[in-house]
């Protein structure tokens, strides 16, 4: 179960006239109320996206850094897909913190980041896990997007960045890998 979250948002400077930030006429505006229920429909979503990848010691602080974000670059969430942006604000979240938890000597900096990711050692069955430490990094954020998540299509295509076709191909590239693994490991 999610914790509860408090966040209590800071209005900070209202927008300037024309300012790019003000959303379109005929949006609902992104203010408190708007911010309050976005907390209470996507944080249980949030916090196990979290969970999974970091565990449980440290997903309530991210995702209540991940909740700031959102609250200051509240007019950047798309109306549309605010679970996605959510998932990939998360995404960006969880590299700076794994960066700040391991400083790294200058001369030590190795050519290729470290394969140790929560993902994987949040599944209990060993196979699973093999497979998992075989795929890129990128194949499986994007096999565990869609399998643990259920993100697919446009909202995948938010949280990775890129368009939908080439999500669309990202996901059949990282599961014909997962295939490949799977039966290697067979």
């Amino acid at each position: 179960m999610a914790p509860r979250l408090t966040v209590v948002p800071d209005d900070g400077p209202e927008p300037a006239a024309g300012d790019e930030s003000v959303p379109a006429a005929g949006s609902p505006p992104h203010d408190a109320a708007w911010f309050e229920d976005l907390v209470r429909t996507h944080t249980r979503a949030l916090h196990r996206f979290l969970v999974r990848r970091v565990g449980v010691d440290d997903a309530d602080d991210l995702a209540a850094d991940v909740l700031v974000v959102a609250w200051r670059r509240r007019d950047d969430v798309p109306d549309e897909a605010p679970l996605a942006w959510l998932y990939r604000t998360a995404g960006f979240v969880v590299a700076n913190h794994r960066r700040k938890g391991r400083p790294v000597p200058v001369g030590d900096v190795p050519d290729e980041a470290a394969d140790d990711d929560p993902a994987v050692r949040a599944v209990r069955d060993e196979q699973v896990r093999d497979v998992l430490r075989r795929l890129s990094p990128r194949d499986r954020q994007i096999v565990l997007l869609h399998a643990w998540e259920g993100v697919a299509g446009d909202d995948l295509a938010a949280v990775l960045g890129i368009g939908r076709g080439g999500a669309d191909a990202a996901l059949s590239r990282a599961r014909a890998r997962l295939a490949a693994a799977w039966s290697e490991l067979s």
